[in-house]
Parts: C-alpha cells; sequence; structure tokens
C-alpha cells in the first residue's frame, strides 16, 4: 500500500510504501524536545520504502541536534516536521510522521513512548538502520533524501 504525506502548505511530501496495515504499525513518540515541542508521531517499516518529493524544495530545512546524526525534515513554510533521514554506508533510512499523513489515519495505534538518551552513536545508527524505512530514488536522490517532482 502507498500512503501519502505532506507539510501544511503542500511543499514537501513523500510516499511510504508498506505492507504493514495501519493497525499493524509501530507508533513511536521520542520524548527528545524537538520530537515533544512538535508533538511527532513517527513510524517505519524496514520491509517498506519511502519516497521524498518536493514542489518547493527550496523550502526544505534540514535541522540537526544532540548527537548530530540525522536531519529532521521541517517546512521553511508551514513549520512541519514531515520525516527524519540518515545516511549510512548501508544506504539512506527514514521515519515518517504519521501526522503529515493525507488523508489522515484515525485508527493508528497509540503511541509508544521511547527515549534514545543512552545511545552511542553507533547503536544509533545500527538501531537506525534496523528498523528505519529505507529511501528509494536514484542514487544521487537517496544520498540528498529529497527530490524535486
Amino acid at each position: 500500500m502507498n500512503y501519502h504525506g505532506r507539510c501544511h502548505c503542500g511543499a514537501l511530501s513523500f510516499v511510504y510504501r508498506t505492507e504493514l496495515a495501519p493497525q499493524d504499525w509501530s507508533i513511536r513518540a521520542d520524548q527528545c524536545s524537538f520530537c515533544r515541542a512538535h508533538g511527532a508521531r513517527m513510524t517505519s517499516d524496514p520491509e517498506g520504502f519511502v519516497e521524498f518529493h518536493g514542489e518547493d524544495p527550496s523550502l526544505l530545512r534540514r535541522y540537526r541536534f544532540g548527537q548530530r546524526t540525522a536531519d529532521f525534515l521541517v517546512c521553511a513554510g508551514c513549520g512541519v516536521y514531515i520525516a527524519a533521514t540518515i545516511e549510512t554506508a548501508k544506504g539512506s533510512f527514514a521515519v515518517v510522521s504519521v501526522n503529515a499523513l493525507v488523508p489522515y489515519l484515525e485508527a493508528l495505534p497509540a503511541p509508544q513512548p521511547v527515549s534514545y538518551d543512552g545511545e552511542s552513536i553507533e547503536q544509533r545508527t545500527r538501531r537506525r538502520e534496523a528498523r528505519w524505512t529505507p529511501v528509494t530514488g536514484n542514487q544521487a536522490n537517496a544520498r540528498e533524501g529529497f527530490r524535486v517532482n
């Protein structure tokens, strides 16, 4: 199944492909200050794929904090946090915001609070490679984690 997401103004979007039914998704609410401030509810499927698009990629802002290991993708136009991406030797991976799905899915599981504060950079990278969704696109697009429609 394909699930579409976008920021509020439509400048940034994604297609999340997963065979999992929405009621079986793992929804996580990271307890870091960034995710709490955004009310983030994130999901991923290591067996799925995600592809990013941009109607106006000039509005893409990549924000890094803490250990600076991931890019948090935020629209500079409307302020919506749509996803986080990481580039490793194994490829590009992402976690997507279920809050950005269009249409909004009502029947999702309750988010599970999580905290990754105790992880080293190596542990964090391994967890993301194992749990996050691979980013599709040609190699240059995968490295950038975003492309223009």
